[in-house]
Order: structure tokens, then sequence, then C-alpha cells
């Protein structure tokens, strides 16, 4: 198990990064992406927010213990494309 931080990034700049101070145990970068898209599916249906006034402008840019940039997941990520294939 390692820990990850899923910081949000909420628009550019460094006021625009609401940092994780807790972060997740989670098993590998697989994992972390998956708890991702689930937290930012959570957020864009449950939350509003003065401060973020477009959730599809937002990712998680996630780091391990020792701080090291290790993944980004964009909220657009949350959208699956099921339409088939012509």
């Amino acid at each position: 198990m390692a820990r990850f931080f899923f910081n949000l990034r909420h628009r550019p700049g460094p006021n625009g990064l609401a940092v994780d101070p807790e972060g997740d145990e989670l098993l590998d970068v697989e994992q972390a992406r998956a708890h991702a898209i689930s937290a930012a599916r959570d957020l864009i249906a449950r939350t509003r927010s003065d401060s973020v006034r477009d959730w599809f402008a937002c990712a998680f840019e996630i780091v391990d213990e020792a701080g090291r940039h290790v993944l980004t997941v964009s909220f657009n990520d949350t959208i699956q494309d099921n339409l088939p294939e012509d």
C-alpha cells in the first residue's frame, strides 16, 4: 500500500490548488486513478462552490508520499464515450 494525495487544481496559479493534507492509502497508481475518477464524479454531482465555476476545468494532481507528481486526472476523464463506432 502507498499513500497518495489528491490535490485539486481548480484554476491556474498557486492560489488555484487545494492541497489534500491527509491522502488515501491505495495499492497503486491505477487504483489512485480510479479513486480520482470516483471522487471527481461525486464532486461534479453533489458539490456547489463559489470558487469552482466549472468542475470540468478542474483536475486532481496526484502526488506520492515523497511529494512526487505521479498522475494528473482531469475531471473531463469522468465522461465516458459510450457511442458505438461507425
